[in-house]
């Protein structure tokens, strides 16, 4: 039977994002609504200053002749200005259609083409180019409106020129936008995002108004985020994760400090000192590694007293959940090491934070539990784009390690043939832009979206992921292997690794490419005589390799025999976005990297 929750709050919400961004302006109209870096400082608006600024450029969009759901284009990096792009789109009845700013000059073309974007917000000269370089290909593509780049007073006008339109505009029409919002209705398409896929084209998966208003409220009413919350936000709005985010602080009225460069996260983090952030499970893996490799570095006594702190954490975690006491000796022992090491984790991230919110990829269950043995909560979630992002998530005080949670309110979840999960609610896409028969594959006739992922679920509708159906795959020898869990298991034991990726299909063993994190090997090479040397001379030495060699063994001594890693090798170059190998959610691209390395794999069974 599908687990089905409490959906009484769905009669209270928002017709639309736009009326849900006006109330929140109404209802906090002085508290903090954004912050944002100026150079080495930080600036910070209030919601009713967010508000003007977003009514001038969505009334310069109504001036532009734009109409109700034709689709605008943001070409950016996260950033305030993003968020402004978007609010506005949303305010003039428009649909966003988002552009990751690495995504390559013909795929942005062919996104932005298939979407038919009249206007497109780019953020800089390199994204303009792409959109000069492709022109013929754009002839719905009437305005480009840029953060940071050369205007020309035509085609290409800045966020001052679009705004002052909307300022004229107003002065004519002064309640277009208040008008407009009231008219959209809340099945109207808000935004179209395109997924990066693995294959082929990418495909633009259709959300509408109810979702992104549903999906904030949902969130709300199980009251885990509230408006004396502070969000530090760098994940790309693009993706799914970003945009539910955005949501999720107009129903919560939370204010959320924005920053989308990824080198920067653990410094902002430090100097804006967020009560929560979402990210990719690849950000905690960092941060680990990290940690661990730098008191590993020390040595010594300090490295000594650091791991007997986790042992001693991990320990005290494992009887709490047990509900068992806390011997007292141990709990002294668990004070001391809070206050010498647990602490100075917690202040490596602000030492605010209530709790992390995990999602776009299975995490592993040995790194949450670390973090939360140093009093650092990590809920994980689950969701897909065509479900609007949230789908699951577990309660900062009532989370199971190794689940992602009961269904949101309001939704629906049941298990399909071959346990596949099957989500059912207001979060579901309408379908594939221009694509029926992909939509017919993925969405049942009542209304079910097949997910592609495998799941059980325990009595209380907690949710655990098992694989990824199209990723599980079966040895020659007939036993089923699920690649990420094995991959995961291997980024939680060896800090140094960036990607592990485990091949085998039909094989009568399994097989392993490894990259190894530039920044983490940076430190490794300073620490043994090798600093200086390139990244490409640090992995290949033997040194790299012998070590690299211990963390394989000890993988495989946690694993079935039919899972373990026969043979690997270490690439000399990590895998990137722009390499095509990586999503820009720092997922790996499976079917790339086994079509580019395809020799390398064939030579593990050559003997």
């Amino acid at each position: 039977m599908p687990v089905i929750r409490d959906t009484a709050f769905l009669d209270q919400l928002a017709d639309n994002v736009a009326v849900q961004f006006h109330d929140r302006v109404a209802a906090s109209p002085d508290a903090e609504a954004y912050r944002y870096p100026r150079g080495e400082s930080w600036e910070s608006v209030t919601w009713r200053e967010t508000g003007i600024e977003v009514g001038r450029l969505a009334a310069g969009l109504l001036s532009l002749g734009l109409e109700m759901e034709q689709r605008v284009g943001i070409a950016a990096n996260t950033r305030y200005e993003w968020i402004l792009a978007d609010l506005a789109i949303m305010c003039a009845g428009c649909a966003t259609t988002t552009v990751y700013p690495s995504t390559n000059a013909e795929d942005t073309a062919y996104i932005l083409s298939d979407s038919e974007c009249r206007v497109v917000f780019a953020e800089d000269d390199e994204q303009i180019a792409k959109l000069r370089d492709h022109k013929a290909e754009l002839p719905h593509l009437a305005k480009v409106v840029t953060f940071d780049g050369t205007t020309d007073g035509d085609w290409v006008i800045g966020m001052d020129d679009l705004a002052a339109l909307g300022e004229a505009y107003l002065a004519e029409h002064p309640g277009a936008v208040e008008d407009t919002a009231a008219a959209i209705k809340p099945d109207q398409l808000a935004t179209l995002i395109y997924t990066s896929g693995t294959t082929g084209r990418p495909k633009g998966v259709r959300l509408r108004h109810q979702s992104w208003v549903y999906e904030g409220a949902a969130i709300k009413v199980q009251d885990i985020l509230h408006e004396d919350d502070l969000q530090f936000l760098w994940l790309p709005m693009a993706h799914s994760f970003g945009k539910v985010l955005l949501s999720t602080q107009l129903a919560c009225g939370f204010a959320t400090a924005i920053d989308g460069r990824v080198d920067k996260i653990v410094d902002n983090l430090a100097v804006v000192q967020p009560t929560f952030m979402g990210a990719a499970p690849r950000i905690f893996e960092k941060a680990h590694g990290r940690i661990v490799t730098m008191q590993a570095s020390e040595g010594g006594v300090k490295e000594k007293l650091f791991n007997q702190a986790f042992k001693v954490g991990l320990k005290v975690d494992q009887l709490s959940r047990e509900g068992k006491s806390v011997p007292l000796p141990l709990k002294l022992q668990h004070g001391l090491f809070d206050k010498l090491v647990f602490s100075k984790v917690r202040e490596r991230f602000g030492g605010r934070v209530r709790f992390f919110i995990s999602g776009a990829a299975a995490l592993n269950r040995d790194i949450a539990e670390w973090f939360h043995a140093a009093g650092i909560v990590i809920l994980e979630g689950y969701g897909l784009t065509e479900t609007s992002a949230g789908s699951f998530v577990n309660h900062p005080e009532d989370y199971r390690f190794g689940t992602v949670g009961p269904v949101f309110p309001g939704s629906e979840v049941k298990l399909g043939d071959g346990d596949e999960i099957l989500i059912k609610g207001p979060g579901v896409m309408d379908g594939y832009h221009n694509l029926p028969e992909e939509t017919a594959k993925t969405l049942t006739e009542d209304g079910w979206l097949r997910t592609g992922d495998k799941g059980s679920l325990d009595s209380d509708g907690y949710l655990q992921i098992t694989g990824r159906i199209k990723e599980l795959f079966k040895t020659s020898g007939g036993k089923y292997i699920a690649p990420p869990m094995i991959e995961s298991k291997f980024k939680a034991i060896c800090p140094y690794a960036s990607q592990f990726m485990v091949f085998g299909n039909e094989r009568n063993y399994c097989v392993a490419l490894i990259t190894l994190d530039p920044d983490a090997m940076a430190g490794w090479a300073a620490e043994n005589g090798m600093e200086g040397a390139s990244y490409s001379d640090i992995v290949t030495s033997s040194a790299v390799k012998e070590m690299v060699s211990g963390y394989v063994d000890e993988l495989n001594s946690r694993l079935n025999r039919w899972e373990t890693i026969k043979k690997w090798e270490l690439l000399d170059h990590d895998l990137t976005v722009e390499s095509g190998e990586l999503t820009p959610s720092m997922k790996v691209k499976r079917n790339v990297v086994e079509t580019n390395y395809a020799d390398k794999i064939e030579a593990f069974y050559a003997s």
